[in-house]
């Protein structure tokens, strides 16, 4: 059965996308720790990070920093956090959390809630961080 991932790869269900090749995608979480916060997925559905093949996880780290970057230029924060947790979704993904402190990387924390607005011109702002 298909992740829901594998979902949003197909476009079956709605995301606020903010950058894609023929093998990755990101887009942003809809359940966010920080304003901003990115899931990056390998096209390719593979449940744990370590069982991919060595140049995918490599294309999928070089993804996550051009992505990364962008944010660098459109979120106001000190630093890109990375996180790699593997429990949530049978999908491998890399999560990139805008850094003020330590705490916004703090998984069990309550999650923000944001309007489809909100989400819309975060996903725009940072697109527009690859321009």
């Amino acid at each position: 059965m298909a992740t829901i991932f594998t979902k949003i790869i197909n476009r079956e269900i709605p995301a606020h996308i903010v950058a894609e090749d023929e093998n990755y995608i990101a887009f942003l979480d809809i359940m966010p720790l920080a304003k901003g916060h990115v899931l990056v997925v390998p096209k390719l559905e593979v449940d744990y990070i370590f069982d991919l093949k060595d140049e995918v996880l490599a294309g999928l780290h070089v993804f996550s920093k051009k992505v990364a970057h962008a944010m660098d230029k459109t979120i106001k924060c000190t630093r890109i956090g990375v996180a790699v947790i593997g429990l949530e979704v049978p999908h491998v993904h890399v999560h990139l959390i805008p850094l003020r402190s330590m705490d916004d990387i703090n998984f069990s924390r309550p999650k923000l809630k944001l309007s489809q607005e909100e989400m819309t011109e975060i996903a725009e702002s940072i697109k527009k961080g690859f321009e």
